[in-house]
């Protein structure tokens, strides 16, 4: 179904080819899953499948390409449409009309079918990847994930017999990311068609590949071959992956299922340890009670000193914000409070009744499925939202009603779409303007990018760096501003597991030195790893908040990998596992 034949691409003014030595045959009906760190030339392979390699994204190719025939160096995106469906990072780009229903049809439009047909997929795809609720919804009020399932469904009712996916399921919530993976092996076993996919969330989908395409280091040519075979050499790999090379299992398996049957004696050796866990930091007294496992803030019985809030002056607010916060001379006993926030977006009520409290030093990670109003949650703490009733400070501050540059100083937001803050031509322009930006040190962001996106050249164009780069690239750019609170919205999207462990490791410094985290997240093993509390919110309301071994270890959707193939036992992560059989003098077997 798809050939190449001693394929190079080399962009202009790169030294070296981004991919090369590609001479591989990928059949017709199987998925095959390409695997590699960021910035080997996984997207760069996909599009030469599609045409927009070198079409629209320039460059040389070398070698040939052919789907169906077809050769993709001959025949332009438009004239594989009917063969080839892709589906990039960026979901915003793919978008041509404004709402859900019409989005799906506009394929079918293009290639000319008729609208009985065209009424038929629609209605089978809405259902499929359930978004029959959202038909008539406007695309720009969509979740990310939201928007990815659309995106997604946009390419599947034209029934294409290749489809070229680059990161599917990196904004979805576990539940969903299940729901089009199935779809995904669906049409592989009953319909034949040939899926070419690049993900980084490993855990999710490595199960489902026929075959893994290893694209291990930039330059590289790649290996197609058996999923657990090339797992055990490749140089990113799941938690169920890092689990079995930790306990010397053989062969590695790719399945929790799998991983659990041959668990037995990991178990028993783990037996009598306790797993270590994230030490919250201490709470300022009066500032947040537990109740019925939330934490919120604590409210004041209403007196004839204790004004309704309609009645309050200026002065009483401010005073009651510094009572709230400690004083500047004792330093903020909170980095947010957030007190019945309710958020209303059009006609959708995206927050109800919200409570919140985050203190300096504490992670805490936001969950909950797509459209739950996690988004909705970051943008009003940055105030980029209004809230309908409620009240929102944010080190003292009201979000909405502070400029810009002074409320830099108390909080910064990495968002979903990183692209949104980058607007220089360079790399090095953008950490210039941060720095003035955050009236820093000369070279304090571009020390940061160093460390998050080791061997990225000044000179580069943000464009050109993946989405992950991208979002690295953001995300120094807003910590250059040090700011007391930061949130960030999908941080771990596009990012290989050695770029998510070298987040981590940002991400906890900032913790340990007093920055308060909140992080919108899909990723289970990103909130097992690093969040000491986790929140989780369904139709925008918090249904759910505590330390993450109990919220996440009860959960069968947000439980991570090495939770479900150790339960009972309450391990979170790899390296809790591994520390635990250092300390017992046995290590791994």
């Amino acid at each position: 179904m798809i050939r190449f034949e001693d394929v190079s691409v080399r962009y202009e003014g790169a030294s070296g080819p981004t991919v090369r030595g590609v001479d591989l045959t990928v059949p017709e009906g199987e998925l095959v899953l390409l695997v590699g760190p960021s910035g080997v030339g996984k997207s760069t392979l996909l599009g030469t499948v599609s045409g927009l390699v070198p079409h629209f994204t320039g460059g040389t190719l070398r070698g040939r390409v052919t789907v169906a025939g077809r050769d993709t160096r001959t025949h332009k995106p438009r004239e594989l449409a009917d063969v080839v469906g892709t589906v990039g990072q960026d979901p915003l780009a793919h978008f041509v009309t404004d709402t859900v229903e019409d989005e799906l049809a506009y394929g079918m439009e293009s290639l000319g079918l008729v609208p009985d047909v065209m009424r038929r997929r629609v209605e089978e795809t809405l259902d499929l990847l359930g978004l029959a609720d959202l038909r008539e919804r406007p695309i720009a009020t969509l979740s990310g994930g939201q928007r990815q399932r659309v995106a997604i469904g946009s390419v599947l009712t034209p029934h294409p017999r290749v489809l070229v996916l680059d990161e599917p399921t990196s904004a979805l919530d576990p539940a969903a990311a299940e729901e089009v993976l199935a779809v995904l092996q669906r049409l592989v076993h009953d319909l034949g068609t040939t899926v070419l996919m690049a993900e980084h969330r490993l855990e999710r989908v490595v199960q489902y590949a026929d075959q893994v395409l290893l694209l291990a280091a930039p330059g590289e040519p790649p290996v197609l071959g058996d999923p657990a075979a090339l797992m055990a050499r490749s140089p990113v790999f799941p938690p169920v992956v890092a689990l079995g090379r930790l306990a010397g299992w053989s062969p590695l398996p790719l399945t929790v299922r799998d991983a659990r049957r041959g668990a037995g004696a990991l178990r028993d050796r783990l037996a009598e340890a306790r797993p270590p866990r994230e030490t919250p930091p201490e709470r300022a007294p009066g500032v947040a009670e537990k109740r019925s496992g939330r934490w919120s803030r604590p409210r004041r019985n209403r007196t004839a000193e204790d004004p309704a809030s309609g009645d309050r002056t200026a002065e009483d607010r401010a005073a009651e914000d510094r009572a709230a916060f400690g004083g500047a001379s004792e330093g903020a006993a909170a980095a947010a409070l957030v007190d019945r926030l309710a958020v209303r977006r059009g006609r959708v009520e995206a927050l109800r009744r919200v409570d919140l409290t985050v203190t300096p030093g504490e992670t805490v990670a936001l969950m909950g499925r797509n459209g739950a109003g996690k988004s909705t949650l970051l943008s009003t703490l940055v105030g980029l939202l209004e809230p309908t009733s409620g009240t929102v400070r944010v080190g003292g501050a009201v979000p909405h009603r502070t400029p810009p540059r002074r409320l830099i100083r108390h909080v910064g937001l990495v968002p979903q779409e990183p692209r949104d803050l980058l607007y220089a031509d360079t790399v090095a322009a953008e950490c210039t303007a941060a720095d003035h930006d955050a009236d820093a040190a000369p070279g304090t962001c571009r020390d940061l990018v160093s460390e998050l996106l080791p061997g990225i050249a000044d000179d580069t164009h943000p464009r050109d760096l993946s989405e992950g780069q991208r979002l690295a690239l953001a995300l120094s750019i807003v910590l250059t501003a040090r700011p007391p609170l930061l949130l960030l919205d999908e941080p771990t999207r596009g990012l290989d597991y050695a770029a998510k462990a070298r987040l981590v490791t940002v991400l906890r410094d900032l913790a340990a030195t007093g920055h308060a985290l909140v992080l919108a997240t899909h990723d289970v093993e990103l909130a097992a790893e690093i969040a000491h509390r986790v929140v989780i919110l369904a139709d925008g309301e918090v249904v759910a908040d505590g330390p993450t071994e109990q919220i996440v270890v009860s959960s069968p959707s947000f439980a991570p990998q090495v939770t479900k193939i150790l339960a009972p036992q309450e391990w979170l992560t790899v390296t809790q596992v591994r520390q635990a059989l250092d300390a017992d003098g046995t290590g791994p077997s």
